[in-house]
């Protein structure tokens, strides 16, 4: 069986061509990873994008290569991006993209956003779109801040898992002990007060986003300290997790974040917290062309963000936790920002 190896930089319409050579040739290359496609129109943005992933990986760098293909459809852009670029070797990426004329650069998470910021300043004439959790100050006048408010995010599931559990204990499993997995943790603990829930909430993260192993092994702890609702806040370590509440008791739920995970364990998904960044970069495109370089855009239940209609529980709680999304959007629920560390 032969491997398809990819250039650093490979056009999308390119990307496919190769791979259909691949099943018949087995062509080959020197690794890394990127894509782009597009163009034709001389006015059209010239979009490149760093990925800290994979875009194999059905999460979160899949969602932002779907952004990329909605900005080549939608706005006749050239794109391409860089799989699995680690954050050392992002200011050298990023200014290589711009020594190659791409006009807007786009860092899909917020690890890179120091190196963003560094490398705008030297670079006036292209926008620059950096995530982050907060709204910074002192950002340069051609960055434009996408802001993921996790906290808004996991907030319902909070709601949700008060609701869900039968035993009263509830765990959240994250990966790296970053201030936004603080600022989901606060969320839920702030959604079990506000419904005068009495469960429990039990934080824990394995210290990795992507590893299964260690989710699982973490997983299964979870279930046999007697939790029965376990939210996730993992990428590819997901699959692990659910691998390892497959085999949980009846009643047991998982939560999943950024895309549909219901494939992995139908009998035990609970939900998960969908984000869509194809219409945020929309509408940043719209913005730069109407002249504004730079910037904040924050993601929320109106825009970008969305809650899987949940499975495996009565109807009644399904009401509920949709009554408080429509209670985030109108803003009558208000959900503080707390990035103090979890002991």
């Amino acid at each position: 069986m032969c491997p398809l190896m990819r250039s650093f930089r490979t056009p999308l319409r390119a990307l496919a061509a190769a791979t259909l050579l691949t099943v018949t040739a087995c062509g080959g290359g020197d690794g890394g990873g990127a894509g782009g496609g597009g163009g034709g129109n001389a006015d059209a943005p010239r979009i490149a994008a760093v990925f800290s992933g994979v875009t194999t990986d059905a999460d979160y760098t899949f969602l932002g290569l779907e952004a990329l293909q909605a900005a080549e459809k939608d706005f006749g852009a050239e794109t391409t991006y860089s799989e699995s670029v680690a954050v050392p070797d992002a200011e050298r990426v990023l200014r290589e993209y711009v020594a190659d004329g791409y006009t807007v650069v786009w860092t899909h998470g917020s690890q890179f956003y120091d190196a963003t910021v560094a490398v705008a300043k030297e670079s006036p004439d292209v926008t620059f779109i950096a995530e982050q959790d907060t709204e910074p100050a002192d950002v340069p006048e051609n960055v434009w801040v996408l802001d993921r408010n996790f906290h808004l995010a996991f907030y319902p599931l909070g709601v949700l898992a008060a609701s869900a559990s039968q035993s009263g204990q509830i765990a959240y499993l994250g990966g790296v002990t970053l201030p936004f997995s603080y600022s989901e943790v606060h969320a839920v603990e702030q959604a079990l007060a506000d419904v005068g829930s009495d469960a429990t909430l039990t934080p824990v993260w394995t210290g990795d986003f992507n590893d299964p192993t260690r989710a699982g092994q973490f997983t299964s702890q979870l279930l046999a300290d007697g939790n029965d609702v376990v939210l996730t806040s993992l990428n590819l370590g997901a699959v692990g997790a659910f691998e390892a509440v497959g085999d949980a008791p009846d009643g047991t739920l998982m939560t999943a974040k950024y895309t549909d995970k219901s494939n992995l364990s139908p009998d035990q998904y609970l939900t998960s917290v969908i984000y869509d960044f194809a219409v945020m970069l929309d509408e940043i495109l719209t913005s730069i062309e109407d002249g504004e370089t730079g910037g904040y855009l924050g993601m929320t239940y109106e825009q970008g963000i969305s809650l899987q209609e949940p499975t495996n529980v009565d109807q009644a709680v399904i009401d509920e936790v949709n009554q408080v999304v429509e209670d985030l959007t109108s803003g009558a629920i208000e959900v503080e920002r707390d990035v103090t560390p979890v002991e």
